[in-house]
């Protein structure tokens, strides 16, 4: 199996500006493997490391679908469906997928809602991350700053953590009624992505949330943007209100694009994968866009900060994958 050393070149570009900005150094081979490592999973192939996401052989490539929770898994009869077929299983879902396109399994899935794509089908992303100004100028370092997380999982939360060590005051923040889904994973590696940041539950409906927004500096998000407005909360009035304030949104694709994405399909998506001994495409590592895409967000947060924050910074998570596979050696 291919080795995921030939695409750490470009991302410990990333990395070594960030130390740069902040003077904390990143350790890459911990940030991408701890938590395999620490559950014992064994790398994956064709399955990905938790067992969620499967590469499927289509007509004209491949495909991944991510069947992460169990609204996905209850919706696999239905895409079968689409797909001109029978059954209830991830086997016949494979069988399936053998006869039509790529592009045919990814389109249909993602009409259900379930992360899914075709292999490389977002390789040709121009830039990882899109910096757009809406607020004043203020430069500033880290030391101090009052990052708001809103983020799950683990792009946001790595992203929230390198901040953290640079000198800023992290508090995560989540819903009541829908916290985290990350507690439910491995535990060690829960303490160590939040470990010295402050947690507050809050029930979204009452108007807390946007109270505790107002007092960031820094905020961190993974949601459509229209969920954050109906909860009274905007991205350029937060950054119209302070100057410096700096607002990083981490998505599948982009902020304009709903697609749901998770760590292993964007990774595919981008083109971030091994190769068997036959050539044919695996998965890289476990999950591996959410830990690349967090560098990257780390390291955007830092770097509009320095340059006088102000900033909305959009990162795609198939977008950092496609940077990394890009610019690793042929």
């Amino acid at each position: 199996m291919e080795s995921v050393e030939p695409f750490l070149g470009p991302l410990a570009e990333v990395a070594a500006d960030f130390t740069a900005i902040t003077g904390v150094r990143i350790d890459l081979p911990t940030v991408l493997f701890l938590r395999a490592r620490l559950a014992g999973r064994d790398l994956p192939v064709r399955t990905s490391a938790g067992g969620s996401c499967h590469l499927l052989p289509t007509s004209d490539g491949w495909a991944a679908v991510n069947l992460a929770r169990s609204d996905d898994l209850t919706a696999v009869p239905a895409l079968l469906a689409i797909l001109g077929a029978a059954g209830q299983t991830v086997q016949a879902l494979r069988e399936a997928a053998r006869r039509v396109t790529a592009a045919e399994v990814a389109e249909g899935a993602q009409m259900l809602g379930m992360a899914a794509a075709g292999l490389r089908s977002a390789f040709d992303e121009p830039v990882p991350v899109r910096s757009e100004r809406f607020g004043g100028l203020r430069a500033r370092d880290l030391t101090g700053l009052r990052v708001i997380d809103l983020s799950a999982l683990w792009a946001g939360p790595l992203c929230a953590r390198l901040l953290g060590l640079a000198g800023a005051r992290v508090t995560k923040v989540e819903s009541t009624t829908r916290p985290d889904g990350a507690r439910s994973g491995q535990p060690a590696f829960y303490r160590w992505l939040h470990d010295g940041h402050e947690s507050v539950m809050v029930d979204f409906g009452s108007g807390r949330l946007a109270e505790i927004v107002a007092e960031a500096d820094v905020v961190i998000e993974a949601s459509r943007p229209r969920a954050l407005r109906r909860l009274g909360i905007h991205a350029e009035r937060f950054l119209a209100e302070r100057p410096g304030r700096v607002w990083v949104s981490i998505t599948g694709y982009g902020r304009e694009d709903d697609r749901v994405a998770f760590g292993d399909d964007a990774a595919v998506a981008g083109g971030l994968t091994g190769l068997d001994g036959n050539g044919g495409p695996v998965f890289l590592g476990d999950a591996i866009a959410d830990p690349v895409t967090g560098v990257f967000a780390a390291h955007a947060a830092a770097r509009s900060l320095a340059r006088g924050g102000g900033e909305l910074v959009a990162v795609s998570m198939a977008g950092c994958a496609a940077t990394v596979a890009r610019g690793a050696p042929c």
